[in-house]
């Protein structure tokens, strides 16, 4: 289970990030911020850091410099530019902001983030500290393989890896279409289990079981975390199914330590 931690920022309420609770070696960082402590107003309030919802681009500027601050981050983040894809770069040698879901580093102070409203942020390092990736995991990356994809560019034995699932929309929230049951099924028949009946046609689908699978077929047993749900909590978390398009964004972040 994931336990809270608090940082400081200037001028306002504190951080409330969430620090995984993994057995990651000491030299990795990671940290995945909630809506709490920052100057968005509604309907982004408060600690809103994507450009892409209609917010001030002042207020998410200045959310970002508070993240950077309160959790210090050795180097500003490298964003992507997100797209529900299946795209992994290398943070070490790409340009900065480029369209993909995922990133990989070894290099030291090197900040991945991806950001979620609902899409499970999938932070990944190996038992010896030599890389880190960080992933998008919403249902279409996850059932296109992003997941995989980012395992197998950390270039690793997938038996080293350690995963941690972030906050996402739980099992009880999650109500898709068959043909997203069909789209996991085309791939992974097993995947059935992941799904329940809604309300008529539609689907309860359990996204984090989901994620796990597919990191379990990349050969990646050891996953941590998917205990929250960002639909159900909106006090802590942003959520897409619940706000809409004008729904803020949160971030998750992994580096190494020098």
């Amino acid at each position: 289970m994931s336990h809270q931690a608090t940082g400081s920022s200037s001028g306002g309420e504190l951080l409330a990030p969430i620090v995984p609770d993994w057995p990651a070696p000491v030299n990795v960082r990671a940290y995945s911020t909630t809506r709490v402590g920052g100057v968005s107003g509604p309907p982004f309030d408060s600690l809103n850091l994507s450009f892409s919802c209609g917010d001030d681009p002042q207020r998410v500027k200045h959310n970002r410099t508070r993240v950077i601050s309160a959790l210090g981050l050795p180097e500003p983040p490298r964003w992507l530019k997100q797209v529900h894809g299946t795209r992994v770069v290398d943070a070490d040698l790409a340009v900065r902001g480029p369209q993909a879901d995922a990133s990989t580093s070894g290099q030291p102070s090197q900040v991945l983030a991806v950001m979620t409203a609902d899409c499970i942020p999938v932070l990944i390092c190996d038992r010896l500290g030599r890389r880190v990736a960080a992933a998008h995991a919403g249902w279409r990356g996850v059932a296109a393989g992003v997941l995989e994809g980012t395992v197998a560019a950390l270039d690793l034995n997938p038996s080293d890896l350690l995963a941690w699932l972030g906050p996402g929309i739980g099992p009880g929230a999650f109500e898709v279409g068959p043909e997203v049951r069909e789209a996991f099924l085309a791939a992974d028949p097993g995947a059935a289990r992941s799904f329940r009946p809604g309300n008529a046609d539609r689907l309860l689908a359990d996204l984090y079981q989901l994620a796990r699978r597919r990191l379990a077929r990349a050969g990646v047993d050891a996953v941590f975390g998917g205990q929250h749900c960002t639909y159900s909590d909106p006090a802590r978390f942003f959520s897409y199914r619940r706000e809409g398009k004008r729904s803020g964004r949160m971030g998750s972040f992994i580096w190494l330590e020098d």
